[in-house]
């Protein structure tokens, strides 16, 4: 196994890092009582990844179970409980926990507990994940061929 080609060639390095201090303001509250901060995103990432914390309220509903085709999706629980299926059986994850789903893998989660959970996702590579997020609840609540054409659109193949 071998490291990937380079893709910076210039000699001394760059200033290029991008900093998100821990007490930023959420880019999304959702109708769930969900709170999602862009770590990480397409664009400030070049595509390679996307990372997302979400702050999930008690008894909060995740996506049913789904899978995607161009992206991996990896679950790290920061507090609380949360219900992870991993496409065999639903796992209850503590702080600490991980969980990968290779491309094409069936998945799920949701805080079916009493009290607020927060994790972070991570999306290899990084699709732009961000629109999903902010149009899912109201092309949901459309429904139909829209809803379909979206998660399309978005890599979210749902098995109903």
């Amino acid at each position: 196994m071998s490291y990937p080609e380079p893709r910076y060639l210039g000699e001394n390095g760059e200033v290029n890092a991008v900093y998100r201090p821990v007490d930023s303001t959420p880019e999304l509250d959702s109708p769930t009582g969900n709170r999602t901060h862009y770590l990480a995103t397409h664009a400030t990432t070049g595509g390679e990844f996307g990372l997302y914390r979400v702050d999930m309220g008690p008894r909060s509903p995740g996506p049913s179970t789904h899978f995607h085709r161009s992206i991996s999706e990896s679950f790290f629980i920061l507090s609380g409980a949360v219900r992870l299926y991993d496409g065999d059986r639903w796992i209850t994850a503590r702080p600490g926990d991980f969980l990968y789903v290779p491309v094409g893998g069936l998945h799920a989660f949701k805080n079916d507990s009493d009290d607020p959970a927060s994790l972070l996702l991570l999306f290899a590579p990084g699709a732009p994940r961000e629109e999903y997020f902010e149009q899912v609840a109201e092309m949901t609540r459309r429904g139909g061929k829209e809803l379909e054409e979206f998660r399309i659109r978005h890599d979210s193949f749902f098995v109903e």
